[in-house]
């Protein structure tokens, strides 16, 4: 049984081969094509916490795909009316695949152990994998290639952080990170990107014009994502001067292009100027998540066939 917990749980080659699906259905898309490669396949949305892009994107995919999709907020009682393990047994029994997105990591890996079908995680505290295989197609789109190339994070090494320079590193990708003191990859996440990925070119640093040189794409996120309200004082005054504004997007290539995972806080994290600019490839970058998932979902479950 195949899950997608972060992106350790795909080869360089699976991620490949996703793109290519991605690439093959995004194109016919584009033609007016909606390809039923999933008939009759069923996807549970199980979230814990609010969405758009996520929900909205894997609901859009799936159905283009011939398949259908039930919506589960927390009213269906997942690990309080009942156990995990019960819930996750009798859920799998009705559907084809799960998509969780869940507050704790750890919840997404219970649930998996008890369902008899595969688990996509689509967000938690640690990963965001579905997020960050969009993001790279997205800049496989723009340049063509990925190996060689450069992606600078400015901001805090949170979730999204984390898959993308798992993605970095299966890819061939350069992948700066550039945040204060506090907010940095822990010495525990740099042992296990590079237990994953011996190659990886990861370059952490507390200085974002250092990170955005050279850099093909300059990507942020918000400084406080959703559960650490109570820090966002704290987290606007560490981060003040980790803005991606015109002035340091001066400092990366000309040709760099400006990514974020939405939604923004602009003017915090990003300027208008920035994240409305011509380089600006945001709306892209959201419309490919549901590219991207439909070739995670058609890999997915042709691998269980």
């Amino acid at each position: 049984m195949r899950h997608l917990f972060t992106l350790d749980d795909l080869t360089s080659a699976e991620i490949e081969r996703i793109f290519a699906i991605t690439q093959d259905l995004k194109a016919k898309f584009g033609a007016g094509i909606r390809e039923s490669l999933l008939p009759g396949r069923v996807m549970a949305l199980l979230f814990e916490k609010p969405s758009l892009r996520t929900r909205v994107s894997f609901e859009a995919g799936m159905t283009q795909l011939g398949g259908g999709s039930l919506f589960l907020g927390e009213d269906v009682g997942w690990g309080s009316r009942e156990s995990i393990g019960d819930f996750g047994r009798v859920l799998s029994e009705f559907v084809d695949v799960i998509v969780v997105r869940a507050k704790a990591h750890q919840k997404v890996l219970d649930l998996a152990e008890h369902s008899s079908c595969p688990v996509i995680n689509g967000l938690t505290d640690f990963s965001h994998p579905c997020q960050a295989l969009a993001d790279l197609y997205t800049v496989l789109e723009r340049f063509g290639t990925l190996r060689g190339l450069k992606i600078a994070y400015v901001g805090d090494a949170n979730n999204v952080a984390r898959s993308l320079a798992e993605a970095c590193g299966k890819l061939g990708v350069t992948f700066a990170c550039a945040a204060p003191k506090g907010y940095q990859f822990t010495d525990s996440d740099v042992a296990r990107l590079k237990k994953e990925t011996p190659k990886i070119d990861l370059q952490l640093t507390e200085d974002p014009k250092a990170a955005v040189r050279g850099a093909h794409a300059v990507y942020t996120d918000v400084w406080t994502s959703m559960g650490q309200e109570a820090e966002r004082e704290e987290r606007r005054k560490a981060f003040a001067g980790y803005q991606v504004n015109a002035a340091l997007m001066k400092h990366a290539p000309k040709e760099a292009i400006f990514m974020h995972c939405l939604p923004a806080n602009r003017g915090e994290e990003v300027t208008d100027d920035v994240i409305d600019s011509p380089a600006s490839v945001v709306v892209q970058q959201a419309g490919n998540r549901m590219h991207a998932q439909k070739g995670v979902l058609v890999w997915l479950l042709a691998a269980q066939a």
